[in-house]
């Protein structure tokens, strides 16, 4: 049991656009994604904004390759004047661009699909079908991601790093659309096609309990007590200072396998009443 815990892997995201930058558009991915993980019984490590900034993406990037993790971009794979991520994925695998042919494919098959809707001759030649085929630019040796909303895909990298594959073979970036309605069905698609190994739907458990008046630093002994007597269990700590019900207090609560958890729920609830802890309600996720 703590062996499958410990081999899971670490989930990441990377968001890219100005318009999340500058507040144009409230990023909606985070939440969508910590949920689509959670649905499997799997959690979000961590989340980077980046803006349209090629220098920045490409060290964004070259940090998740070098990660070990299965990483999700979302944003920029486009072929306006501000879409930088496939050129950005490719430099910091020092590759090089190359029209992916199944890409190609689709993107074809969409084009002559919109002119068959407008009633249009379909122009394979037409400028505007050619400056689309860049959508299908990836670094050379990607994988696709198949679009159920317009077949326009996104597509897969792996880390360059030999050493790093060998002992993570999951290491990989997945390059997706910025719109919610095109990437999340596609996140599901990754996570259904590439991580079944690791879903852990009815595995994973959270529980806490609200404690009344107390310091973090005062109860952060029982935390580390917990977490070295529980491997593989994660114990939190989120506070409160205005709380429209409770006031202030601590939310304390440890996350992790059930079985786990539950007995680190059960001893930590004996280290509060040792401690001489005010214990309000109990919370169960």
């Amino acid at each position: 049991m703590q062996e499958n815990l410990l081999s899971t892997p670490s989930f990441g995201l990377v968001i890219v656009g100005d318009e999340i930058m500058s507040g144009k558009r409230a990023d909606k991915h985070m939440s969508k994604v910590i949920e689509l993980l959670a649905n499997r019984g799997l959690q979000l490590d961590y989340a980077h904004y980046v803006g349209d900034d090629p220098q920045k993406i490409t060290q964004t990037l070259q940090r998740a390759f070098e990660s070990g993790d299965v990483v999700f971009s979302c944003g920029g794979i486009g072929a306006t004047p501000d879409d930088h991520t496939r050129q950005c994925a490719a430099s910091a695998l020092g590759l090089a661009l190359a029209l992916h042919p199944q890409a190609e494919t689709l993107i074809r098959q969409r084009i002559m699909d919109q002119a068959k809707e407008n009633r249009q001759a379909y122009e394979p030649d037409h400028p505007n079908h050619v400056h689309r085929l860049n959508m299908g630019m990836f670094p050379v040796g990607a994988e696709i991601i198949p679009n159920p909303y317009n077949k326009i895909p996104g597509f897969q990298c792996k880390s360059s790093d030999q050493r790093l594959l060998k002992k993570n073979p999951w290491a990989s970036v997945y390059f997706l659309p910025g719109f919610p309605v095109m990437a999340w069905p596609m996140i599901e698609w990754v996570l259904d096609e590439y991580c079944k190994p690791w879903f852990k739907q009815a595995a994973w458990c959270e529980k806490s309990v609200i404690v009344y008046g107390a310091m973090e630093a005062a109860l952060t002994p029982i935390m580390i007590k917990l977490e070295a007597q529980f491997h593989g269990v994660k114990v939190f700590s989120l506070p409160s200072v205005d709380h429209p019900e409770h006031g202030r207090h601590i939310e304390l609560g440890v996350k992790g396998h059930p079985d786990l958890a539950t007995l680190a729920y059960q001893e930590l609830i004996k280290d509060l009443h040792d401690f001489g802890a005010s214990i309000g309600p109990e919370l169960v996720r």
